[in-house]
């Protein structure tokens, strides 16, 4: 956990004050949200394997709503966008996991009611496990949860007109600049400069997402140096050297493509090694906060019994008795579904046998979904949400419940000889990685949600009940969502039926890793050398952190910001250190200038004004460009690139992004103009 003094936040809306929260046209308006946030992420992590936060559009779209009834207030608008944000991020695990099903012939549709099962399950123990890591990771910890702190900015801006406009100039801009990448597509949205170098590939990649660099300036340039450690491992060093090592891939076509499929293959995996190890470590160092935080709980829900002492409105969680409660009375239904999953994979055996493997696979499931909570807790605060390795934790989960499998099925199969038990046990395991994701990627929305929450002064087990709202809305509405997507177009290269146009189908990047990583782990041909180099790497990192610890340091390097930046792209890393870099500059002018105290606080706060805009602009158009994407099953619909253009986007797109870091840094270091 980060050791720095954590700065006491002074909730917008005081905890005196008491204004209508759940509300019905905020619960009807935010259930809306929340199937319509599910259905258009759904599609886009299908499409081309990203998703894109919505707490930002939907509380922009809830604060257009509730603005034509009287008297809406700012804690019913975070309400809609906190229940929202569930159905966003519940589309997002699934997107990930259960088409990988299809693709390995594990299933030929998607059941509803295991899908149900499966989804509930896992994201309401996303929301119970991540009830105390509130205390523990967002009062008591230096956490900047930048998508939560941008929320809330958006929020707030909704009644001031001073901020509205810090956002709204940022924020259009960061809009027009996303549509003319991804609309428009005059602007490309990275650059690559790459080459073979003896019997190598050196290069380098840069992506140009405002809202990364909006990220990177929230979370500062420690964290966004720390990713970038990651990056440099995985980039500069690991694929140049894997590739004089063992020779480049044939099937690549240029320097490039070269790189990316040695880093997809085999570097990413290396990360998954930090992560598994790196995760160990956090829930190591979160065990004492947590202690605390639970304990905390516990003494106020006594005093406000015994003693009669009220807990102040923003510090009142779901009842931490409550919450034990919850989560033990879902270990019955997730053995159910597992029981019933294992009892129907085609694997042969006896009755107790099954009863037995499913109470063990429910309590490692149960295991590995408090570890991934914790992790993407944690990495929201860190990076924030959009940029949360939800893929990694899953995959982190998988490797883990494979080996279970492996030792536990070892006397029962015999995995080399028997194809259609290695297929079962992988289907077994990725349904399982869904569980863990849903947990995981709700543990750490729930977070961001409530970091908002307590800056606009929202009561915390309000937000935390719309939370389950929203999960459960997501449950009953996604398998229907997934049957449709993949009856109009197939996942992958399987296609529900004859005669339809591959080229049309929806790629799953992420499922088609998940389904090859199951595969790999049954049929015996995983590489499991690079899992075992990250957890070496893990440690000599932890090692490197304790030392700048013992020294004094300013400097940290937190695991499992190292190991994020080894397992995403350079199009992530790069704009998020543009960001980081740029914090760190605006605040070395501000501390030499010799404007009075209370002026740099407001030019502080103009900075991140315009890094919610950023982060809110590009949001938006993704969720507005993700719904003609699916009614033209075309991704390029708006592309009016001309052709003297299309080898010069990139340099186009450089040229764009350092103009508004130029911009940034001026709004950020000099007086407003009267």
């Amino acid at each position: 956990m980060e050791k720095k003094a954590v700065q006491k936040v002074e909730p917008y809306i005081p905890a005196a004050t008491r204004l209508p929260e759940i509300t019905v046209r905020a619960f009807i308006l935010g259930v809306f949200l929340a199937i319509l946030m599910a259905g258009s992420n759904a599609y886009l992590v299908l499409k081309v394997g990203i998703s894109v936060t919505a707490c930002i559009p939907a509380a922009v779209i809830s604060m257009a709503v509730l603005k034509l009834f009287r008297n809406s207030n700012i804690l019913e608008n975070n309400i809609v966008q906190t229940t929202a944000s569930a159905g966003e991020v519940v589309a997002c695990a699934l997107a990930f996991t259960i088409p990988a099903l299809v693709m390995i012939g594990y299933w030929n549709y998607f059941p509803y009611f295991t899908m149900v099962g499966l989804t509930a399950v896992g994201g309401l123990l996303g929301v119970f496990l991540s009830v105390p890591l509130r205390r523990a990771m967002i009062v008591e910890s230096a956490l900047k949860f930048p998508e939560g702190i941008a929320t809330a900015e958006v929020l707030k801006a909704g009644g001031e007109s001073a901020a509205a406009k810090g956002i709204l100039f940022s924020g259009v801009a960061a809009a027009a600049i996303k549509f003319c990448q991804s609309g428009f597509q005059i602007l490309a949205d990275s650059i690559n400069i790459w080459g073979r170098f003896g019997s190598t590939v050196v290069g380098v990649s840069a992506g140009f997402s405002l809202a990364l660099v909006g990220a990177g300036y929230v979370v500062g340039m420690e964290v966004a140096f720390s990713t970038f450690v990651g990056a440099i491992l995985a980039w500069f060093i690991g694929v140049p050297l894997y590739g004089a090592l063992f020779g480049l891939p044939l099937d690549a076509s240029d320097a490039y493509s070269a790189a990316v499929e040695i880093w997809n293959s085999k570097i990413r995996i290396i990360g998954v090694g930090m992560m598994v190890f790196g995760g160990l470590w956090m829930l190591v160092e979160l065990m004492d906060p947590l202690r605390r935080a639970i304990i905390s709980s516990l003494k106020a829900i006594k005093k406000a019994k015994v003693d009669g002492e009220s807990i102040l409105r923003t510090e009142v969680d779901i009842p931490i008795t409550y919450v034990a409660f919850g989560t033990a009375l879902l270990i019955l239904p997730l053995y159910l579904v597992l029981n019933n999953i294992i009892s129907t994979s085609g694997i042969h055996l006896t009755s107790p046998m099954i009863a037995m493997i499913s109470l063990i696979v429910t309590g490692i499931a149960f295991l590995i979904s408090t570890l991934g909570s914790s992790i993407s807790s944690y990495m929201c605060g860190l990076i924030g949400s959009s940029n949360n390795p939800i893929s990694g934790i899953i995959l982190m989960g998988i490797l883990i419940v494979s080996l279970c499998l492996l030792l536990i099925f070892s006397t029962q199969v015999n995995f080399s000889t028997d194809a259609d038990a290695a297929l079962s046990a992988a289907g077994i395991t990725i349904l399982i990685g869904a569980v863990i994701g849903c947990a995981s990627s709700v543990g750490g929305d729930n977070l961001q949600d409530l970091k908002s929450g307590q800056i606009v002064g929202s009561t915390p087990w309000k937000q935390q009940i719309m939370l389950i709202v929203g999960v459960l809305v997501s449950a009953l509405i996604l398998a229907p969502i997934f049957n449709l997507l993949f009856e109009a177009y197939g996942f992958g290269d399987v296609l529900p039926r004859e005669g339809m146009d591959p080229a049309q189908a929806l790629s799953a990047p992420k499922a088609a890793l998940m389904a090859a990583i199951s595969e790999a782990i049954f049929t015996r041909t995983m590489d499991w050398t690079m899992v075992i180099l990250g957890a070496v790497l893990a440690v000599f990192v932890i090692i490197v952190d304790r030392a700048l610890v013992k020294s004094e340091s300013k400097w940290r390097l937190p695991i499992l910001a190292v190991a994020v930046g080894v397992y995403m792209p350079l199009d992530v890393t790069v704009p998020l250190l543009f960001g980081g870099v740029l914090a760190g500059f605006t605040q070395k002018a501000l501390a030499k200038s010799r404007f009075p105290a209370a002026e740099k606080a407001e030019i502080e706060r103009r900075g991140i004004l315009f890094a919610s805009g950023l982060i809110a602009g590009e949001a938006l158009v993704g969720i507005l460009l993700a719904i003609p994407f699916v009614a033209y099953q075309s991704t390029t619909i708006f592309s009016i690139v001309p052709e003297a253009l299309k080898d010069s986007t990139d340099v186009l797109g450089l040229l764009v992004t350092l103009g508004v870091l130029y911009w940034f840094y001026q709004v950020g270091t000099k007086r407003r103009k009267t």
